[in-house]
C-alpha cells in the first residue's frame, strides 16, 4: 500500500529539522532564544611588543576569501603597502574538511585545524580566519581580525610603502570607535544573526536592526564621502567587506532581502567608491566569494546551487563621491 504523502512531507520535515538543528549547532553556536552567539577571538598578542617585534618578511597573514573578517586584513595590507612586510596565504573554505584547507603552505600544514594545533599544541577550539603568524617562533599572534587591521596601520609603518595613510587616525578614533561598536552587532554580524538564527523572533530581531542601521548610514553618507568625512578609515574598511557581499550573498543565502545595497542612493555609491580604489578590487574574487558560501554552508543551501548573482560590472560604475568632499569644502 502506498504510504501517504502527508506522512512522507512530514516525516522529512521533521528528519530534516532535527539534522539541520544538529548541523547549525555546530556551525552557528546559538543562546537559548535562537540568536547566534559569535565565538570570542583566542589570540589577542600585539605586534611591537617585546615577544613580537615588528620585522619585515617575519609575519605571514593568514585569510579566506570568503571571510568578511579577514577581508579587512586584505585591504588593510594592501592600502598600506605591505605586499613585501607581510606575506600572505589564502586558506580555501571546503565542506569536505569541514573548514579551511591550505595548499603548498610553508609550514607544511594542510588546513587551519594543522596550524592552530601547530602554534598551540593539543588546541581544540574554532580554527578561523584571520591569524597573523609569526614565522620565525611558529605561533599564533592575533586571530582578532578588528586587532589585526590596527596592527597593520600602524606597526609596520617604517617598512611600508604608505606610512602616511592613516587609516586610524587619533581625532577620529572616539566617533569611529563608537560608530564601529554600532556596526558590528547590527550589520557585520547583524547578517550572521539573520542567517544563522534559530527562531522566528531571532530573525526578525536581527533583521529589523540591520536595515535600521543601514537606512542610518545611507543618511549619514549623505554629505559625507566616508563614515567619518573625506578620510577613509578602518571604520569604512569594516563596512566595506560586509557591503560588497551583501546583494550577492547576504540579500538571498541570509535572508537579508527587504533591500540590497544597490536599492541605497549612497551606500551604492559609497560601496563603489572603494571598490575603485587602488588595489581593491584586486581583494574581492565576487564570483569565487559567490561559490564559497553556497556551496560550503551547507545547511544554509543544501542543495548546492549557486544563483546566477548580481552582473558585477556594475561595481565598476562611476559614483562620484569626491564632489562630496569638494562641495563640503566650499560650503
Amino acid at each position: 500500500m502506498a504510504v501517504p504523502p502527508k506522512f512522507l512531507i512530514q516525516t522529512a520535515q521533521f528528519v530534516w529539522h532535527r539534522l539541520w538543528q544538529t548541523l547549525m549547532s555546530q556551525l552557528a553556536p546559538s543562546d537559548p532564544t535562537g540568536n547566534f552567539q559569535r565565538v570570542e577571538s583566542q589570540f589577542r598578542h600585539w605586534v611591537g611588543s617585546e615577544q613580537f617585534p615588528a620585522e619585515p618578511n617575519r609575519y605571514r597573514l593568514y585569510i579566506g576569501l570568503t571571510c568578511p573578517w579577514a577581508h579587512r586584513t586584505a585591504i588593510t595590507r594592501i592600502l598600506k603597502g605591505l605586499e613585501d612586510v607581510v606575506d600572505l596565504s589564502v586558506a580555501i573554505a571546503d565542506v569536505s574538511v569541514g573548514g579551511w584547507r591550505l595548499e603548498n603552505d610553508p609550514t607544511g600544514c594542510r588546513s587551519m585545524k594543522e596550524l592552530y594545533q601547530l602554534g598551540q599544541a593539543g588546541y581544540s577550539g574554532r580554527c578561523s580566519v584571520p591569524v597573523l603568524w609569526d614565522c620565525q617562533t611558529y605561533q599564533i599572534v592575533n586571530n582578532e581580525s578588528a586587532e589585526i587591521i590596527v596592527m597593520l596601520n600602524d606597526a609596520f609603518n617604517r617598512f611600508a610603502k604608505f606610512p602616511e595613510r592613516d587609516l586610524y587616525p587619533e581625532p577620529l578614533r572616539p566617533e569611529g570607535d563608537r560608530l564601529n561598536d554600532l556596526i558590528y552587532h547590527t550589520v557585520n554580524n547583524g547578517v550572521y544573526k539573520c542567517g544563522f538564527a534559530r527562531t522566528q523572533a531571532a530573525y526578525d530581531q536581527a533583521a529589523t536592526a540591520l536595515f535600521q542601521t543601514l537606512d542610518q548610514l545611507d543618511q549619514r553618507l549623505g554629505d559625507r564621502r566616508y563614515l567619518l568625512g573625506d578620510q577613509l578609515t578602518l571604520c569604512d574598511i569594516r563596512l566595506f567587506t560586509t557591503l560588497i557581499r551583501f546583494d550577492l550573498v547576504y540579500h538571498g543565502l541570509f535572508k537579508c532581502d527587504r533591500r540590497r545595497i544597490c536599492d541605497y542612493k549612497n551606500l551604492w555609491g559609497y560601496l563603489r567608491d572603494i571598490y575603485q580604489l587602488p588595489g581593491v578590487s584586486a581583494t574581492c574574487p565576487l564570483k569565487t566569494i559567490q561559490q564559497e558560501y553556497y556551496t560550503s554552508l551547507f545547511p544554509l543551501n543544501p542543495s548546492g546551487i549557486i544563483p546566477l548573482g548580481i552582473d558585477i560590472h556594475r561595481f565598476q560604475s562611476p559614483h562620484d563621491r569626491h564632489t562630496l568632499a569638494i562641495n563640503s569644502d566650499d560650503s
